[in-house]
């Protein structure tokens, strides 16, 4: 990961997903570049995921039809 995205990446604002389940959330920013940073909560001294723009659009429309539901 080059110096310029790890810089963008500390001042980013995160933006977290409410949840009930005792902080198991993730946290994506909205990088330059059409890019997106995903990274858990729990965990925010990992380093992130980076994605490209129309990777995470597909990914979060999957998630709106329930392409990644479990099973019962």
């Amino acid at each position: 990961m080059d110096l310029e995205l790890k810089r963008e990446l500390t001042d980013a604002e995160w933006i977290t997903a409410s949840s009930d389940n005792g902080g198991n959330c993730l946290e994506v920013a909205f990088l330059s570049g059409d890019r997106v940073g995903i990274r858990d909560t729990e965990r925010p001294d990992l380093e992130p995921w980076v994605v490209r723009g129309p990777v995470w659009e597909t990914f979060s429309e999957g998630v709106k039809r329930g392409v990644f539901d479990r099973s019962p």
